[in-house]
């Protein structure tokens, strides 16, 4: 064949020298389902919201949580409770949170993390009490009690951080809390 780009018919294909794209009559079964998608994927990139702004953290408390008896030893983990409240109209979806359990003393290291996927509000635009505890804490060894164990002076308190995001945004900081030293069963 001459080196114009004269196709090679047979069929309703045709293919050109030396390509490997192949033409046809009509769409491929995937690329349909694809123009169908397309305007429901393009909903996720709607206007984004300011998290900080419609989002209100509330009834925010916390403890160190009676974690029983891990190894022969007592433990403690520290444990924050809350709900989150919007302030704004706008549709909040796929809200993810990280909550990150680090020591008070300590800006850079962390205790533990802790991810929930997704959040759902209800009617009243609030979400259900979270109870979010770090699986890691601190043990002591019998007879020492869990009240000793507050009260030691070798005993680090913990700060709380919760962090939001929604879909393909930026981690936003929503609230700082410092976990107090007080024994949760519950």
């Amino acid at each position: 064949m001459s080196s114009g780009a004269q196709p090679q018919t047979s069929g309703r294909r045709a293919r050109y020298p030396g390509a490997g794209a192949v033409i046809t009559g009509r769409p491929s079964r995937p690329a349909l389902v694809l123009w169908a998608l397309l305007p429901l994927l393009a909903g996720g990139c709607g206007p984004s919201v300011d998290l900080r702004e419609a989002l209100e953290v509330t009834e925010l408390a916390g403890g160190w949580y009676d974690q029983g008896v891990e190894d022969g030893r007592n433990k403690l983990v520290p444990s924050v409770t809350f709900r989150l409240r919007k302030t704004t109209d706008q549709r909040i979806r796929a809200l993810a949170l990280n909550v990150i359990f680090k020591r008070a003393s300590d800006a850079e290291g962390n205790l533990d993390e802790v991810y929930l996927q997704k959040v759902e509000f209800d009617q009243h635009d609030m979400t259900a009490s979270m109870t979010i505890r770090a699986k890691f804490g601190y043990t002591a060894d019998p007879p020492q009690t869990r009240a000793m164990m507050l009260q030691n002076s070798q005993f680090e308190d913990a700060r709380a951080v919760i962090f939001g995001k929604q879909s393909s945004a930026n981690w936003v900081e929503l609230a700082r809390f410092d976990v107090p030293r007080q024994l949760l069963t519950k």
